[in-house]
């Protein structure tokens, strides 16, 4: 079974169903970008990861009005932590799960929505000291990119141009609009599911989601 993302509206137990497999789509896992970063990092001693991603909202959707999409509304959904949770779903698959956390973010722009905005994330995970995340509505220049550091290694990654930098030296990694979303649905029909993302891994991406809003309401700290 493949659901969409982020799995539940909250954190609830898993429900016990007869599925061979039961993933959620976080489609990215499957960017050559992304599973060549995988790749690298295995082996590395990863020292700081930071990621971004953003993109104004009023162009996600052409010919239609963002106002009326569920991104503007908080009550179905939407709002920039939640609709760009692939970033901390394959930080986490890239870095380990987070151990604590901080944030900090809302609806800080003039865009005629109830949700939240912007969002930026500090915290620890089981493989790096330091990760810092931020998510936007508000970018006029869409934008999809990593900075790693390793003990041996610079690594610039940019998702939405295929380009992977390592030390200075760039290579490209050209990806179809379509790609990941079909390399996803052939995985799970062949039942090749290592680079899918299994429910708990979804519940652990949105546990991190409530997390870091309940940090940003009570600015403090989350440990887990």
């Amino acid at each position: 079974m493949l659901v969409e993302k982020p799995v539940f509206d909250h954190s609830q137990p898993i429900p016990s169903a007869r599925f061979k497999g039961f993933f959620v789509a976080y489609n990215l896992r499957f960017h050559p970008v992304i599973k060549r970063l995988r790749e690298i990092l295995a082996g590395e001693k990863i020292l700081s990861a930071q990621v971004y991603v953003g993109q104004y909202l009023p162009d996600w959707r052409p010919g239609t009005d963002y106002r009326q999409s569920y991104s503007a509304r908080a009550d179905q959904g939407g709002g920039a932590l939640r609709d760009l949770s692939h970033e901390l779903d394959y930080i986490s698959w890239l870095c380990g799960e987070w151990t604590a956390l901080t944030a900090l973010g809302g609806h800080v722009s003039s865009l005629e929505i109830d949700s939240d905005d912007l969002f930026v994330l500090l915290m620890r995970s089981e493989r790096c000291p330091v990760v810092t995340i931020q998510v936007s509505y508000l970018d006029r220049v869409a934008r999809r990119q990593m900075v790693i550091n390793t003990q041996d290694r610079t690594i610039e990654a940019d998702v939405l141009n295929g380009t992977l930098s390592i030390n200075g030296t760039r290579e490209t990694l050209v990806v179809e609009r379509d790609q990941t979303y079909r390399e996803m649905h052939q995985a799970m029909l062949s039942g090749d599911f290592d680079n899918l993302c299994s429910i708990e891994a979804a519940l652990a991406t949105l546990q991190l989601i409530e997390s870091a809003e309940r940090a940003n309401k009570q600015r403090n700290w989350i440990t887990r």
